[in-house]
């Protein structure tokens, strides 16, 4: 693993400490989640936040924990950090941090005050909606610890506030009952109940989103830390009918446990490649309506089929869970429609709404049988591929279909944005890409090729599939190349004077990384050029990955910040995706380009933002500020795959 730890020059100013995120998770789809200078900075930031019937549904329970240290002297230091509407920011506990540090995934804090050194640690049990919160007397005392319990219950997308009902705390033995929702068990707890007014959110405020929310206090835990090596500890979990979990103790153990396991079990070659395993196990988790799934990104997304397929080789191949894998593809392969696989979205209701993610779907299936071997496997989920092809080659929803002119894959209706650059701007796509996009018929070429090789692989004909391979592949070779030295975009695009479905159409040749899979894939239908891949990723290519658009387009937008419009606007108009990362690599290694130099600014980035993870975007202009969802499933599933592909 990576040494990730910071001194007091980054724990105590908040430029640094509070830009900087942790991240622990249950195995459910609810997390922990704060920064390291333990200011809360977005709405999503909570000690017990709690996944509902799918993860996309959660709820913020235990808010905060804040520490109070009564001294031998007899003064009162409070550890806390929380930023009002006012501007002000108090506590300060952040002052007296001296260090944080990531112990096997596990976040720790080290408070001096004096001779006295308090530390903090925060785990989940895994498997169970449960966080364990300890703290540990290093030196100094006696000294006695209260912890103020700062509460909601509310869906992690919004806010609870004063001038609604009060939440409903019932005292129960070792603690308190919350909503009825949540236990809360520690030493000596005294029930409270004020309203904590205008707690602010930087983030939200720079997402231009509401930023404000009014916290209860419930109560409070109060021990004494007579000597080194005493604890206090608290327990908050989801109340249901499981038995009360482990000692809080027990609980960061095994944590710690598991996490080591998960890194041994992936065998990785070096640090970064274990800090990316244990990262991956972040997104694999078990819902209330699967024995397995992915979560897209934390702390806002819930499960997109699409990204979960994109995932699917890094997150399970690369860490040796291809039996967990087994049954994610079986589950996603019962949910097809069409020829379509179902877009499991945000929404909470089940969409076809994606033309590629069927198509990764297929590029999933065959990766798994090439590096497992299971054929099994292959022949149980041949008939469903089969079913997808013939649907694509027939028509299916939203315009996805076949040219017979030239075989390649045609899409598109009004008012839709069915490729993975999906933004939308008051329900208008920014970038609809009607037509013939590049990445999806470099994965449709792909799909036939590799539904071809698992037919035959089954003792069947698949002359049909390779006779469709070969014509979309010629077509795509004499198409796609554009004028400017790269690929087109989109070809047969509505031509911009006509509306959708005009007589006009044109062939788009905006420099985008799409064109990074016609040479990436494992059937890609183009052999990679030195000179191509040069003048795309001279365009293209920054330390977290390549952008969505070339800097010298009209539409180019440098930086993904402001509110809800702006940052759809520009989500794929220059932003970066760390996720592309893969596929240029995978086509620079094809070319016998060099390619090791390029992973440094993404292997540094582990400790810059999400801790030990890797962030969904990052700005398309320098410094490359990272933005989006701070732990992205795809992200790290990339780079970890393009990192064991170069050993």
């Amino acid at each position: 693993m990576i040494d990730v730890s910071f001194g007091p020059q980054v724990c105590t100013e908040l430029t640094s400490g509070a830009t900087r995120e942790w991240l622990v998770t249950d195995g459910l789809g609810g997390y922990a989640m704060g920064t390291v200078s333990g200011l809360r900075t977005r709405r999503y930031h909570g000690l017990l936040v709690v996944a509902g019937d799918t993860p996309a549904s959660r709820k913020v329970g235990l808010v905060s924990l804040d520490p109070a240290v009564t001294l031998p002297s007899g003064a009162r230091v409070r550890l806390g950090a929380h930023e009002w509407a006012s501007g002000d920011v108090d506590p300060r506990g952040f002052e007296l941090l001296e260090r944080f540090t990531l112990v096997d995934g596990v976040p720790r804090w080290r408070w001096r005050i004096g001779d006295v050194v308090i530390e903090r640690e925060v785990a989940m049990l895994p498997g169970r909606s449960c966080v364990a919160v300890v703290h540990r007397l290093v030196s100094g005392g006696p000294v006695r610890l209260d912890l103020s319990a700062a509460c909601t219950w509310r869906d992690a997308h919004g806010e609870r506030r004063a001038d609604g009902p009060i939440p409903r705390v019932e005292q129960v033995a070792g603690g308190a009952l919350v909503e009825g929702a949540y236990r809360l068990a520690g030493p000596g707890w005294t029930p409270d109940g004020q309203w904590w007014l205008d707690v602010h959110h930087r983030e939200e405020a720079a997402r231009g989103l509401h930023p404000r929310e009014d916290l209860w206090c419930a109560g409070r835990f109060s021990d004494t830390l007579h000597r080194p090596g005493d604890t206090v500890s608290v327990l908050a979990w989801k109340h249901d009918a499981n038995p009360e979990p482990p000692p809080a103790t027990e609980v960061v153990a095994l944590a710690r446990r598991r996490n080591r396991q998960v890194v041994a079990t992936a065998k990785p070659a070096d640090d970064v490649q274990a800090t990316l395993a244990l990262a991956a196990d972040a997104f694999v988790v078990r819902t209330a309506e699967s024995p397995v799934d992915v979560v897209a990104g934390y702390p806002w997304f819930g499960t997109w089929s699409r990204d979960t397929m994109i995932s699917y080789e890094g997150l399970f191949l690369c860490t040796n869970r291809a039996d967990l894998g087994r049954e994610l593809l079986r589950s996603y392969a019962a949910t097809l429609s069409q020829g379509m696989l179902a877009n499991t979205a945000d929404t909470g209701r089940v969409e076809y709404n994606t033309v590629d993610g069927t198509l990764w779907f297929l590029h999933a299936v065959s990766r798994h049988v090439t590096v497992t071997g299971d054929t099994d496997l292959g022949d149980e989920l041949l008939p469903a591929l089969h079913a997808v092809i013939d649907a694509h080659r027939a028509g299916t929803r939203y315009g996805i279909g076949v040219d017979p002119a030239d075989g390649l894959l045609t899409q598109g209706a009004p008012e839709t944005a069915l490729t993975w650059m999906d933004a939308r701007v008051y329900g208008v796509p920014v970038t609809p890409r009607t037509g013939k996009p590049v990445e999806v018929n470099a994965l449709w070429i792909n799909g036939l090729a590799g539904v071809a090789e698992l037919t035959e692989l089954a003792g069947r004909d698949a002359s049909g599939l390779w006779r469709a391979h070969r014509q979309a592949t010629d077509s795509f070779r004499r198409r796609y190349p554009a004028p400017g030295g790269w690929l087109h975009d989109v070809l047969d695009a509505p031509a911009p004077a006509y509306p959708l479905g005009g007589s006009a159409h044109h062939d788009d040749d905006s420099l985008r990384p799409n064109q990074l899979l016609a040479w990436s894939l494992p059937y890609a239908p183009l052999e990679p050029d030195e000179a191509t891949l040069r003048r795309v990723a001279g365009a293209l290519l920054t330390p977290l990955g390549p952008r969505s658009l070339a800097p010298d387009a009209p539409e180019f937008v440098g930086r993904h910040r402001g509110g809800p419009a702006e940052r759809d606007g520009g989500y794929h108009q220059g932003t970066v995706w760390p996720w592309l990362f893969g596929p240029f690599v995978d086509a620079c290694r094809r070319a016998k380009v060099p390619v090791d130099e390029a992973f440094v600014g993404l292997d540094a980035h582990l400790t810059e933002y999400g801790l030990g993870s890797v962030s969904e975007t990052a700005d398309g202009l320098p410094p490359h500020g990272a933005t989006g969802c701070p732990f992205q499933a795809w992200s790290v599933a990339e780079l970890l795959r393009a990192h064991r592909a170069g050993r």
